[in-house]
């Protein structure tokens, strides 16, 4: 693997974890989900709010404002094959060796090196935190063709803090870098398509994106193929059982709404087969995640003994910990009602052990 690819994948897997729902789920957390609901049911990250223009653009940084890194330009325009020293440095947590080894061959133009100083100046590893300054690396790396930062940068233009905001180029870039093979990327691209066309024809294109963002395990891709062949766009009518499948991926991959859905849909069997002990149990996992949809649907389960042992004691509990968290239920408050002091003070100090207990 060389020394961009392994930058690739580091940076790949921090935006996953850290960056990824600044764009992606904005709904909350709810069960049902149409497919017109796809532009924005991407809580964290919000891309499609500025959409506008094509996916066609060139490339460069004469919005950026001036930093060091514009004032080196292209100082050699030859991509030098860069020893694993900085990046190795970087992966062990020593930031500063990381930096001073990879800003020579930066200034000499060297893409890899160029994403790893925007990367450091982004995250205030090693340096102080100096977000004009990642920016302008970042530009200068994505005009020397490096994937990460062309997605990098994409998003930089959208949020237009550190340089002119300027949707068509980021389009451009986004598109560049799933191209190039950026699994993120390719994500967005199909949110860009769906937001431009959100008929069955964008739907049919933008699976191709959402495939190869899959194909490079961005889970949130899982989650919106499944949405797209439960809604029939493709072939115009559900087909669930691919849906399930899908859903089933997001669930595994830790995406909460995906394990309620699931647990919903093996419940009632909307797949054709009904499993509800297994959605049970997909249902508690996202409660004990913190989903309150999740805690409110367990909650009922655990009353109606549905997948279950029927348990009022505890499905009070998740009722209260759902309700503090803003979800009411009228129907669970009339069992909270019927309850006798003593259950309702164990359901209370069961609630009140959250989440320790």
């Amino acid at each position: 693997m060389t020394r961009a690819q392994k930058l690739q994948l580091a940076k790949q897997m921090h935006c996953l974890k850290n960056m990824r729902h600044l764009y992606y789920r904005m709904m909350s957390r709810g069960v049902e989900l149409r497919l017109s609901f796809l532009l924005v049911f991407f809580k964290r990250f919000s891309l499609t709010l500025v959409l506008t223009g094509s996916l066609a653009g060139g490339v460069n940084a004469q919005n950026v404002k001036p930093s060091v890194a514009l004032k080196i330009g292209k100082e050699s325009t030859k991509s030098e094959i860069v020893p694993d020293l900085a990046f190795g440095a970087y992966q062990r947590g020593h930031y500063l060796t990381a930096f001073k080894l990879a800003l020579p061959k930066a200034k000499l133009g060297d893409p890899a090196s160029q994403t790893l100083i925007a990367e450091m100046y982004d995250k205030g590893y090693g340096v102080p935190k100096n977000l004009a300054e990642s920016t302008a690396w970042y530009a200068l790396a994505a005009e020397n063709g490096n994937l990460e930062a062309q997605f990098s940068f994409a998003v930089k233009l959208l949020e237009g803090k550190y340089v002119k905001p300027d949707v068509k180029k980021a389009r451009s870039l986004m598109l560049m870098a799933a191209k190039g093979g950026h699994a993120t990327a390719a994500f967005n691209v199909g949110q860009f398509i769906i937001s431009q066309r959100p008929t069955s024809a964008g739907t049919k294109q933008a699976m191709d994106f959402f495939m190869q963002a899959a194909n490079g395990r961005v889970s949130d891709a899982y989650y919106t193929i499944a949405k797209i062949y439960e809604s029939g766009q493709l072939k115009g009518f559900p087909e669930m059982e691919k849906a399930q499948d899908w859903m089933l991926k997001a669930a595994k991959a830790g995406i909460d709404t995906a394990q309620v859905e699931l647990a919903i849909w093996l419940v009632n069997g909307k797949a054709g087969i009904k499993e509800p002990e297994i959605g049970f149990q997909w249902m508690k996992r996202a409660a004990l995640g913190g989903n309150v949809i999740g805690q409110n649907r367990i909650a009922k389960m655990l009353v109606q003994g549905v997948g279950t042992k029927p348990n009022i004691i505890e499905g009070v509990k998740w009722h209260f910990i759902a309700r503090r968290a803003g979800l009411n239920d009228q129907w669970l408050d009339e069992i909270v009602g019927s309850l006798k002091q003593d259950q309702l003070a164990k359901a209370l100090r069961a609630a009140n052990r959250w989440p320790s207990g």
